[in-house]
């Protein structure tokens, strides 16, 4: 079945729910600690589409893949022309083209909107969505050591970014 990549609706939330409370409990991709929310994740959608900022889900019969999104690097004015993205594919439905087809929408909409530079936030272990990343185009930009501490142990957070004009 063909993959639809679309701007998100309200509805698809509880869809993004689910991919994200998954990256919580099992991986390191996300550094929270507790499943969110049905209110948190549209209270952050609004959010979202109150600031201008896209959501976008790749779906196939209104089943939700994946996601993607992105937001101002730091609440500061003279980071309106950096952003920080998110791409996350669900559990079992990596290595489809599926988080390619996100990201690639997702530096489009960027391109368009005016952005200058997108930023990845990566756990330094992470080395699928490190090389996902530079094929891209995305160059490692640095490492903060230790930044982050999730089961049990410290990780390091490795920065990856695109220039986009």
């Amino acid at each position: 079945m063909p993959v639809t990549v679309r701007h998100a609706v309200l509805n698809d939330v509880e869809g993004i729910l689910a991919i994200v409370n998954y990256a919580i409990l099992h991986t390191t991709a996300v550094y929270d600690y507790a499943p969110r929310l049905l209110t948190d994740m549209q209270e952050w959608f609004y959010e979202k589409e109150q600031a201008g900022h896209p959501v976008i889900v790749a779906e196939t019969d209104n089943v939700i893949y994946g996601y993607g999104t992105y937001g101002q690097l730091k609440a500061k004015e003279g980071y309106k022309y950096c952003v920080e993205h998110s791409v996350y594919v669900a559990q079992g439905h990596q290595d489809k083209g599926i988080g390619r087809l996100l990201l690639s929408q997702l530096i489009q909409i960027a391109k368009a909107q005016g952005m200058h530079s997108m930023v990845g936030i990566i756990d330094a272990d992470n080395d699928s969505s490190i090389a996902f990343h530079e094929k891209f185009g995305f160059t490692k930009t640095g490492i903060l050591k230790q930044a982050g501490y999730k089961f049990d142990k410290w990780l390091d957070v490795q920065f990856m970014q695109l220039m986009l004009h």
